[in-house]
């Protein structure tokens, strides 16, 4: 009685199988691999029902087990087919994430030469506009018959001239951070190399560059990425991180560029790490664009330690 009912729930199980199984045939492109798994199925379910026909009408055991065994070859031969097609299926499945990948990365890399362009846009009109006009009111300044004016109105001059003086620096700083055209004449090193100095002038964070590039990056996107998220790593050390140290490295191993930095501070969260606005995304996005990948350790009071791997 439990063999009679133990194989009347297995029809009903597998035949229900075979029907939400052909159902889905409409639903996809794959029809080969469904209709062969549908096939499987109905045949498994026919095998169980000739056991259970056998059981209540007391069939001959040796032609149903003849019957079974050809049941059986027909079974695998369809699960054969179904699970080449599958194959087939996950492949054509990695290739369109590999589309997508691709894809995300043009579009990425798309927004970012668009900005590098509206930067220097702006870089050029600092340089060429805004600086010519503060040269000019120096000039001004300068001609003014200072012997003519009272102490109070010297001192008014001299401040002022001073704070002009600023507003130029100021300007060419702002142009040099638009588009550093160290960069652009001498290569990364040296781009590197100034940016590091102006901040070690300042006092507030000790900075060791250690960059083995036996030949300069070919890719000049590589290089400007590269630039641009060592300035975003330092300026977060600064804003956040109240470390003394900072420590960069960068070499070329196994045709990719390895990129290190770590500093001493106090570290964040992994979690605060990933947040909006922390600058880590727009650094992710700016490596994911030329298509590499970035490795965060950070812990609170243990500083940050990122690598940056970048194939060339």
């Amino acid at each position: 009685m439990v063999v009679l009912v133990s194989l009347s729930i297995s029809v009903l199980f597998q035949f229900g199988a075979f029907f939400i199984t052909i159902s889905l045939i409409p639903k996809t492109k794959f029809n080969v691999a469904w209709i062969s798994i549908s096939i499987g199925l109905l045949l498994m379910a026919f095998r169980r029902l000739n056991d259970l026909l056998a059981l209540i009408y007391g069939t001959d055991h040796s032609t149903l087990s003849q019957v079974n065994n050809w049941i059986a070859v027909v079974i695998s031969a369809t699960m054969l087919i179904a699970s080449i097609y599958i194959r087939k299926i996950f492949a054509q499945l990695n290739h369109l994430e590999n589309i997508r990948k691709d894809n995300e990365s043009k579009v990425l890399s798309a927004i970012l030469q668009t900005e590098e362009k509206e930067r220097k846009h702006f870089s050029k009109e600092l340089h060429d506009g805004l600086g010519p006009i503060l040269s000019s009111i120096k000039m001004l300044l300068s001609a003014l018959n200072t012997p003519l004016l009272d102490k109070e109105n010297n001192e008014i001059l001299s401040r002022t001239e001073t704070a002009v003086d600023q507003a130029i620096q100021t300007t060419k700083e702002i142009s040099n951070f638009l588009n550093p055209k160290v960069l652009e004449r001498f290569g990364l090193k040296k781009a590197l190399q100034n940016y590091v100095d102006d901040i070690e002038a300042s006092g507030k964070l000790k900075v060791r560059l250690e960059i083995n590039l036996t030949n300069e990056l070919a890719d000049y996107n590589i290089s400007l990425i590269l630039y641009r998220v060592y300035c975003e790593l330092i300026n977060n050390t600064l804003k956040h991180a109240n470390a003394k140290t900072a420590f960069i490295s960068m070499f070329v191993h196994q045709q990719s560029v390895i990129a290190l930095y770590e500093d001493d501070g106090i570290g964040l969260d992994q979690s605060k790490a990933l947040a909006k606005g922390s600058g880590i995304l727009n650094i992710k996005s700016r490596v994911k664009s030329i298509n590499g990948s970035i490795e965060l350790s950070t812990e609170q009071g243990k500083g940050i330690y990122i690598k940056i791997e970048i194939p060339i």
